[in-house]
């Protein structure tokens, strides 16, 4: 990656997938990457890594699944940032928007724990960002 800004709305507006995100600049040993999300993700969890989130644009809820099967969803709107925490299982949802994430560099999107994913759904480790800034 070279060290150019990156207008995060110009990036955005380079690609329409979803739930298919976008590394947009490294940091020490993590990506920072931007996905626009639509509909439902899958539960999944992350062993090693918390998981970071800042939504960019719209809404963007996460459902938590505790150790005891209980389960609660953190509803979040522009602005707002959440922290999931390494190992608790999650699913992302969200009736459209756009999210900023922190993760370390090769993170799989769909964590080390998963049911089927969702066509609509990629399951990677971020997509090199092209566009003309």
């Amino acid at each position: 990656m070279t060290a150019q800004p990156v207008n995060l709305a110009q990036a955005l507006a380079s690609f329409d997938d979803v739930y298919s995100p976008r590394i947009v600049a490294r940091m020490n040993d993590y990506d920072v990457r931007i996905a626009h999300a639509k509909g439902e993700h899958v539960w999944h969890a992350h062993e090693d890594t918390d998981e970071f989130f800042l939504v960019l644009d719209g809404r963007f809820d996460i459902a938590l699944r505790a150790a005891d099967g209980s389960e609660r969803t953190v509803i979040l709107n522009q602005g707002d940032t959440f922290v999931v925490p390494r190992g608790v299982e999650h699913k992302p949802s969200s009736p459209g928007g756009s999210i900023l994430m922190f993760e370390p560099t090769g993170t799989l999107t769909t964590g080390d724990h998963h049911g089927d994913v969702p066509a609509h759904v990629d399951s990677t480790t971020g997509h090199a960002l092209s566009y003309d800034a």
